[in-house]
């Protein structure tokens, strides 16, 4: 995928409201059509499936994890890393 590394950690970041939910299931969509697996850690708990799935989202497919706290979500990291 043109710009995003495999194997490594990716952090979008930015204002409320400015595109990072959408660019980010954009780029899951597409990570999977290529044959990729994805993790998703939600730490807010804000996942909306339906959403990702309008982005084109396989969420039947997607590994997703809703740590309680930044040290769980951490150590999740590190064993998908």
């Amino acid at each position: 995928m043109g710009g995003i590394p495999r194997g490594r950690i990716t952090e979008i970041f930015g204002p409320e409201a400015s595109g990072k939910t959408t660019l980010g299931q954009h780029i899951i969509a597409e990570a999977q059509k290529h044959g990729g697996t994805v993790a998703y850690i939600d730490v807010e708990h804000a996942l909306d499936p339906a959403y990702a799935a309008n982005c084109g989202v396989n969420v039947d497919d997607l590994l997703i994890s809703q740590p309680d706290t930044g040290e769980q979500a951490l150590e999740i990291t590190e064993a998908l890393v």
